[in-house]
């Protein structure tokens, strides 16, 4: 019954138009919650089982808040999109969530960590710090979504399926320049071969051939070709996350930062707070990460202290 009802759920949520790595992550919590149940089907399970599922996850799994918030949200898809039953007031209140500073590298950490890369993998974590990107929302960048000419990005999709545009550093003209050279030539290459780009499926619907066009060549394209996840045709896939993580770790062990916990997400935070540190307005730079609420940003104030303008600590006045 799992297996069978599982694969109707995909099937809805790539019609809605939900990511590969949503669909994955929904799709996991709704068999943990469909064993939960007792193998129960989901349209014979009273709505409080979600409660209940919920309270046992925060209580006997101890899972993070962030953890708690998809679980909700996969269920609710589920009773409420799939099911068409509505799951009401759940009477249920995730744990509050612990605000945490983000971990955030001086430009002197930066640049030794820089220092250590060099071609293609120092021109992700450049974009990474120099345009604030998600390491997911660089990846899937493709050719014509770099404008040199006016120095910006353009992202597409990027989280909450939100489409933004944001500066390039001047500095990366000849090295996107390079890579675009590059990421074309493998196109080119696949081209011949019979193979392209890996496209969403509408796109491939709306324009001929898009995945010959050197346009919608991705602009860190994966060495290997792979099986496209809805068609199952050979095709060429972005440079997977797991990549930039590797190199990464070398590089801040060879950089001598190994003390700190540096991951790809550090250097947007880096972005941030080094644009606001040099007097960006905060609704610019909140325009530029893609941050739906002001508040949202406001944590790299906090980070630099610029709450405390215009306050000194009595130790000054000894």
């Amino acid at each position: 019954m799992a297996s069978q009802f599982l694969e109707q759920v995909r099937k809805g949520l790539r019609a809605r138009g939900y990511s590969i790595a949503t669909e994955k992550t929904y799709l996991l919590w709704i068999r943990r919650f469909i064993n939960f149940s007792g193998n129960t089907h989901p349209a014979e399970v009273d709505v409080t089982t979600i409660t209940d599922y919920l309270s046992y996850l925060a209580n006997s799994r101890n899972v993070s808040v962030n953890t708690q918030k998809t679980v909700l949200n996969a269920l609710v898809y589920l009773f409420e999109k799939h099911l068409k039953r509505q799951v009401g007031d759940l009477n249920f209140k995730l744990a509050k969530k612990q605000r945490r500073l983000p971990t955030v590298l001086s430009p002197k950490e930066v640049s030794s960590v820089l220092a250590t890369l060099s071609g293609r993998n120092k021109l992700i974590i450049q974009l990474l710090y120099g345009s604030g990107l998600r390491v997911s929302e660089c990846l899937r960048l493709r050719v014509q979504d770099v404008d040199l000419s006016g120095f910006a990005l353009h992202i597409y999709d990027g989280k909450g399926r939100k489409d933004r545009k944001t500066l390039v550093s001047a500095r990366l003209q000849e090295g996107l320049s390079k890579q675009i050279e590059l990421a074309c030539e493998v196109q080119r290459c696949d081209n011949v071969r019979g193979v392209g780009c890996s496209l969403p499926l509408a796109l491939a619907r709306k324009y001929p051939n898009p995945d010959r066009s050197s346009s919608w060549a991705y602009l860190f394209p994966a060495r290997s070709l792979c099986a496209h996840p809805y068609t199952g045709e050979l095709c060429r896939h972005h440079l997977h996350h797991t990549v930039v993580r590797r190199f990464l770790k070398d590089a801040v062990l060879a950089a001598s930062l190994d003390h700190k916990r540096i991951t790809t997400h550090t250097f947007r935070h880096s972005f941030a707070t080094h644009m606001l540190q040099a007097g960006s307005d905060i609704r610019t730079v909140q325009e530029l990460l893609g941050h739906n609420d002001v508040s949202t940003t406001q944590i790299y104030t906090h980070v630099i202290g610029k709450h405390y303008a215009g306050t000194s600590s009595p130790l000054d006045e000894l």
